[in-house]
């Protein structure tokens, strides 16, 4: 999707603090309010005051604090393939428990994730890369092995187990706050999810966004987690509306 993107915007695309190569940098608050900080800074230090957020999964959560947090810098937002926290809590069943197990697991208390992880990483990751992906070939070799060193550091594992951590906690604290004082996304919002459902889940993306955010629109594409991977050229449209219409 950014190669798709980047001959007509300005396109800035950070790791998650905790996440890849930015897993070297010692964190002390995996919130998704103190990652949204974080971005928040990184584009103010590069020259920009306003900008658009497009976040994919976890990434989706931390656009959810920008817009609600940040409103007078966030112009227009796009979410793919994730609900709020609170909201996807609230809906966990015996289904979704079974296809979304890591919620659980990673969230466990230290080392327990981390010391299992370090023994089969990459076999953890190619559970969800090869699991959770229905086109074939979306994630190429240099992608996979990305991840594969990525995760394998000791650093890398625990920065993902305090995300979501933090996922299971204090985020989950702060979507309450919002909901029981009425925060509401002012920001154009679009969604954008698998079809049909992924980890069966059992909500509508689209109707529990717009209990967040006031202008909203979606659609599922045929695919599977992966959006960006696997249906670019369709994400990088829904993008290109999004901005065009506001």
């Amino acid at each position: 999707m950014a190669e798709r993107l980047r001959d007509d915007f300005t396109v800035v695309r950070p790791d998650l603090p905790g996440y890849g190569d930015s897993a070297t940098v010692p964190r002390h608050d995996s919130s998704k309010r103190a990652m949204a900080g974080e971005v928040l800074m990184l584009m103010r230090q590069l020259g920009f005051e306003r900008f658009a957020v497009a976040g994919h999964d976890r990434g989706g959560l931390v656009g959810q604090r920008l817009a609600l947090e940040h409103p007078e810098v966030v112009t227009h937002l796009a979410i793919l393939d994730i609900v709020p926290v609170l909201d996807m809590w609230e809906s966990v069943g015996a289904d979704m428990a079974l296809g979304a197990y890591h919620l659980f697991f990673l969230a466990q208390s230290p080392d327990l994730p981390e010391t299992l992880l370090a023994g089969a990483s990459q076999s953890f990751i190619d559970s969800f890369l090869d699991g959770w992906c229905a086109v074939y070939g979306a994630i190429p070799d240099t992608a996979r092995a990305s991840y594969h060193r990525a995760f394998a550091r000791p650093e890398g594992i625990r920065g993902v187990c305090e995300d979501y951590r933090a996922g299971a906690t204090v985020d989950l604290e702060h979507d309450r706050a919002d909901r029981a004082a009425g925060g509401r996304i002012i920001a154009p919002l679009i969604v954008l999810w698998q079809e049909p459902g992924g980890n069966r889940a059992p909500f509508d993306p689209l109707a529990i966004w717009r209990q967040w955010a006031d202008d909203v629109t979606g659609q599922g594409l045929d695919a599977g987690h992966f959006l960006p991977e696997e249906r670019p050229d369709d994400g990088a449209t829904a993008l290109r509306e999004l901005v065009a219409g506001g």
